[in-house]
């Protein structure tokens, strides 16, 4: 049973924020701790602080000897069981990070070259030149690190989504960056048969890590190598028929062995290539898993697009129903977007609670049309108006809009509206709006809405949303 079912929510993963784990077993994606670098927000900031607060923590202490200290400190890490990620089969309990792995961990950092010679540098790296370091231990330690921010996210989206939360339940170990120390409170968080959870926002989980060991082994490292083999024209270059010369992979390994020993003598002698791995991936983007991805690794079915927006549509028209509407939007849009624009908030408070924006998105989008958005103009975040009205729109709509923007959240919304008697006029008063450095204002009504959905459905370029550039270039030229 998933998180949406057991709350009964009446959402499925595509319009949900978090990842809907099985509250009784694993899901199997881990937290990345490099997809928490690409969320541009103060959460994924505090996030990264965190991580690299206490990783530094842990090297300082082994680098002068205060090994005690290091120990004391990952002895208090455990199998963070309450996420529900990991590669755990039937009930959910853990096959990373416990008692006696977090001592494994102390000793094979305290015993490493790499961390002596400083050559390590971020938790990541520990994938690369720690022995016994492996994806689901690296996202333990993550989760450990971050689990005050997870805290605060599980019950912003709790109170979002309306799940119940019990109150004095122990958080767990906290990080205290400060004092550098753990520490740990009562927190009010939901809970399920099988205990205490926490919800992990779906843009952070990945089905395998960023940094990879093979990857780096035989991709850069048995690269770098070849290519000093080559220069040396040493005994492992062979020529070949069309007069190349080649140095196998084959006969690399053989001269110089595999396993993380030997990728940590080896980049200790030639550090550079490090350097280039960790500048190439700092140049790759790695998106969050799409809705397909998220629904193989769960085993949950894919967005059901027809659905979405037939319940937009089935909402009557008029003022009573405006709380249904803006529901059934969000949840549309959630998913549509996804996973361009993250996060939803609805009736977010700005002016100190003087006016609210009916949905707010944090934009992550790094291609198609959000990425271009984001890569042009002023939009950290999208915001949505939503207007169940039966009567046209007209300035004191755009007005009101407007009237959200800031250079600091964002120059960039969207109304959504059932409809126009004149869409055309319509635009020309959002041109007015932009002309007047007021902010960029696109229109949709439930025909665009049914258009966007099916381009889901059937165009593999659909992150285009070829309608929403149309849309924008009408306002600028």
């Amino acid at each position: 049973m998933r998180v949406s079912e057991y709350f009964g929510l009446g959402r499925t993963q595509p319009s949900l924020d978090f990842v809907d784990v099985d509250i009784e077993g694993d899901t199997r994606v881990f937290i990345d701790p490099r997809a928490l670098r690409l969320l541009p927000s103060k959460w994924g900031d505090e996030c990264v602080s965190l991580i690299q607060n206490f990783f530094k923590t842990i090297l300082l202490a082994i680098r002068d000897g205060q090994n005690d200290r290091a120990k004391a400190l990952l002895r208090v890490l455990r199998e963070p069981n309450e996420t529900h990620l990991g590669l755990s089969i039937g009930k959910a309990r853990g096959r990373g990070l416990g008692y006696e792995s977090a001592v494994d961990v102390w000793q094979a950092l305290s015993e490493s070259e790499a961390v002596r010679t400083g050559l390590l540098e971020d938790l990541e790296d520990t994938i690369l030149l720690i022995e016994g370091i492996s994806s689901d231990i690296i996202s333990d330690m993550t989760t450990n690190i971050i689990r005050g921010p997870l805290i605060k996210y599980t019950q912003e989206r709790a109170n979002y989504y309306g799940i119940p939360v019990t109150e004095e339940i122990d958080s767990g170990p906290l990080w205290d960056p400060a004092h550098k120390e753990w520490y740990s409170e009562l927190v009010s968080l939901p809970m399920t048969d099988s205990g205490k959870l926490l919800l992990v926002p779906k843009a952070i989980v990945r089905r395998r890590m960023e940094y990879d060991y093979d990857e780096y082994y035989r991709h850069y490292l048995l690269v770098y190598l070849s290519e000093l083999e080559l220069k040396a024209n040493t005994e492992l270059v062979r020529l070949l028929k069309d007069g190349r010369r080649k140095v196998h992979k084959k006969d690399l390994k053989e001269k110089y062995g595999s396993g993380k020993k030997v990728l940590i003598r080896e980049t200790l002698k030639y550090p550079e290539i490090l350097q280039r791995y960790r500048r190439d991936k700092r140049k790759q983007y790695r998106p969050p898993l799409d809705h397909y991805e998220i629904s193989e690794s769960e085993g949950s079915p894919s967005p059901d697009w027809d659905a979405l927006i037939a319940n937009v549509l089935a909402i009557p028209v008029g003022h009573a129903h405006f709380g249904d509407y803006e529901k059934a939007v969000e949840s549309l849009l959630t998913a549509l977007f996804y996973p361009f624009l993250t996060n939803p908030q609805v009736q977010l408070e700005i002016h100190e609670g003087r006016k609210r924006i009916d949905i707010t998105y944090t934009n992550m989008g790094t291609h198609g049309f959000f990425g271009w958005l984001a890569q042009h103009y002023t939009a950290p975040h999208v915001f949505i108006e939503c207007k169940n009205y039966g009567s046209e729109l007209g300035n004191p709509e755009l007005d009101q809009m407007a009237g959200r923007f800031s250079p600091s959240r964002g120059q960039f919304g969207i109304i959504v509206c059932r409809g126009f008697a004149d869409k055309k006029l319509f635009t020309k008063r959002c041109r007015d709006t932009a002309n007047d450095n007021r902010g960029f204002i696109i229109p949709l009504d439930d025909s665009d809405l049914i258009q966007l959905t099916r381009a889901s459905k059937e165009d593999p370029d659909f992150y285009n949303f070829y309608l929403l550039k149309k849309r924008f270039d009408e306002l600028v030229m």
